[in-house]
């Protein structure tokens, strides 16, 4: 799957402070289309403004559901701060993920 440059930074920030098992970053600025912030803070067509995340990772062990999104958050905050507009995150430990995929 190809990434646009906002996705590509996101990746690479997530990646490089995660170290995650597994990530899935979704543009999902097209559902979006004709909204205020279409395109990011700057309202600038062509996507890259609306997210849905998924990262798993050891990092996230021991750690509430609350503070992972945070931390999330806080490594992202340069572009929530602006191209950013929206940013679904969910961050699972590698036995939260198996546990989803085998539906225990």
């Amino acid at each position: 799957m190809s990434h646009g440059p906002i996705a590509q930074r996101i990746l690479e920030k997530l990646g490089a402070a995660l170290s995650p098992d597994a990530i899935e970053l979704v543009d999902d600025s097209a559902r979006h289309a004709g909204h205020h912030h279409e395109g990011g803070m700057d309202a600038k067509p062509g996507g890259e403004s609306h997210f849905n995340l998924v990262i798993v990772s050891t990092a996230f062990e021991g750690v509430g559901r609350v503070q992972r999104q945070r931390r999330v958050l806080d490594l992202l905050r340069e572009e929530l701060a602006g191209p950013v507009h929206a940013l679904s995150v969910k961050a699972l430990t590698p036995q939260e993920a198996e546990k989803s995929v085998s539906g225990a």
